[in-house]
């Protein structure tokens, strides 16, 4: 019997015959902590343990509260560097960036097992990686042990036909995807990418569909690696990370989803529910206080050109407060040598750090009592942003430019 991606990637692993539903011990390529869960895992571990199984195969990211807005956030800040000199592990200082993009950019290959003391560790499976957030405990035993156990999932395949029409982007498939499925329709499931359209996509796009997955409720997202994850890796000078892991012909999935990409729409979520998907028509016109540009689903380099499209030449709403974090170093320096940023500028945004800014709602962006946002990142659940008397849209790129101008939701192909 052929083998899904989850099952190729976790019988390598774990030395087993990896099949949906059996228990297997898995060795660990990458083990990453941030300093939202981070401190708790740490204390786990200082419990139990003394040194970590590979330094170099552990990475510290301080990217949730960066820089730090509270002095007990600096305390944690503290404890984390002094954790990563103690143990001489990767430490990933204020404005490098966060963690998932860093993860994409400088650790994560195809075929790896990566375990992240966060949700959207998924976001490494577009480099065909099997990557999952798992909670304190769990990762405090992969510190020390390098491995960590695992009930191999069933897999849910996702092909997806055609091509996006213009004003719409990968984005809006998420939204859409996670509407079709529903926010609990893949708990504990692989999904696993595959057609015409997944063969064609680049990584940037790869990586927000994989991040998202787990909004599903999805263990982890996963695409092949082919000739478009080797030059990405090539790119970034890792090519030598690259093998081809692709699923076998006569895999057995627990149920297929195929989409026509051709037919989306720009979409939103509503509030407060990522599951509340729906064709923008269909809001059009909601006022809109504060627009978020980036977070580790669509702070990419090609998000920020996208949106720099429709905002060159044009205005921020009077009304309506447009923040843009690039989701890394690179691709701040990235943004700045193409004149993205004096764009974004000129239409009067405001240009945070690189790192998680408004997304978690600690810091840069906290919305006011009855005040509505649209973002481009990944939830939008009561009091995501920092308070439960907010209200969130989740977008794409093009979608929170053209809400940006307009002062309202608005359709974003009325700009291209």
């Amino acid at each position: 019997m052929g083998k899904t991606l989850a099952e190729k990637i976790l019988s390598l692993k774990s030395g087993l015959d990896a099949v949906a539903g059996r228990i297997v011990v898995a060795q660990v390529d990458l083990v990453f902590l941030q300093d939202g869960t981070g401190p708790l895992s740490i204390r786990q571990f200082e419990k139990e343990f003394k040194k970590v199984f590979d330094p170099q195969r552990v990475a510290l990211f301080i990217d949730h509260a960066s820089p730090s807005p509270r002095k007990e956030l600096s305390g944690d800040h503290i404890f984390l560097r002094h954790f990563a000199r103690k143990q001489d592990c990767r430490l990933y200082d204020v404005g490098e960036g966060v963690c998932h993009q860093l993860v994409a950019e400088e650790l994560a290959g195809p075929g790896n097992v990566i375990l992240g003391a966060d949700s959207h560790t998924s976001t490494a499976g577009g480099l065909g990686a099997f990557a999952c957030g798992m909670g304190s405990t769990d990762i405090a035993v992969a510190l020390a042990l390098g491995e960590t156990w695992l009930r191999v999932p069933q897999s849910f395949k996702v092909e997806l036909e055609g091509r996006l029409g213009k004003g719409v982007y990968t984005k809006d498939l998420a939204l859409h995807l996670i509407g079709k499925i529903g926010a609990d329709g893949a708990t504990y499931k692989a999904l696993e990418f595959g057609g015409d359209m997944a063969s064609d996509m680049d990584i940037s796009s790869r990586l927000t569909l994989a991040n998202m997955c787990v909004e599903t409720g999805a263990k982890a997202g996963l695409f092949p690696s082919d000739e478009v994850t080797r030059e990405f890796l090539r790119s970034q000078g890792r090519e030598n990370c690259f093998i081809p892991v692709s699923p076998d012909a006569d895999a057995v999935y627990e149920h297929m989803i195929k989409v026509n990409v051709s037919k989306l729409e720009p979409t939103v979520s509503l509030p407060h529910a990522v599951d509340t998907a729906s064709p923008i028509e269909e809001v059009k016109g909601m006022r809109v206080d504060q627009v978020c540009i980036g977070t580790c689903t669509n702070g990419r380099l090609p998000d920020l050109e996208v949106a720099a499209t429709i905002l060159k030449g044009r205005k921020c709403h009077p009304h309506t407060r447009l923040l843009i974090t690039p989701a890394s170093r690179r691709i701040f320096q990235e943004a700045l040598g193409l004149g993205l940023l004096q764009i974004f500028m000129e239409a009067g945004a405001v240009i945070l750090p690189p790192g998680c800014a408004s997304c978690v709602g600690v810091h840069q962006g906290i919305l006011g009592d009855g005040e509505v946002c649209l973002s481009t990142a990944n939830r939008n659940f009561q009091g995501r942003m920092g308070n439960p008397s907010s209200f969130i849209y989740l977008g794409s790129p093009a979608s929170a430019a053209a809400a940006a101008v307009k002062g309202e939701i608005a359709d974003p192909r009325e700009f291209l």
